[in-house]
């Protein structure tokens, strides 16, 4: 399956390492961002150190009826989208 990946860390803690072409929006700026993230065209797996920021984001979107998923920490969902 394709996703687009949104990595819900700080800037950072992104720019240490990420799922190549994802795309950073820290967990703070999820609410102000909600039109552009239920605008994304493939179901959008969000990511962040462990697990839980990323599923905070993941609960709050589905309850919106966004196509999501928690996809872990960045690692866990980089070998997520690369299987």
């Amino acid at each position: 399956m394709k996703y687009t990946v949104v990595d819900v860390r700080t800037k950072e803690e992104f720019a240490r390492g990420n799922v190549a072409g994802s795309i950073n929006i820290p967990l703070q700026q999820v609410v102000e961002r909600e039109k552009e993230i239920m605008e994304f065209q493939e179901p959008v797996l969000f990511c962040c150190a462990s697990g839980g920021r990323s599923g905070q984001a993941t609960n709050y979107f589905k309850a919106k009826g966004l196509e999501c998923e928690n996809g872990g920490g960045w690692m866990q969902a980089n070998a997520i989208v690369n299987s």
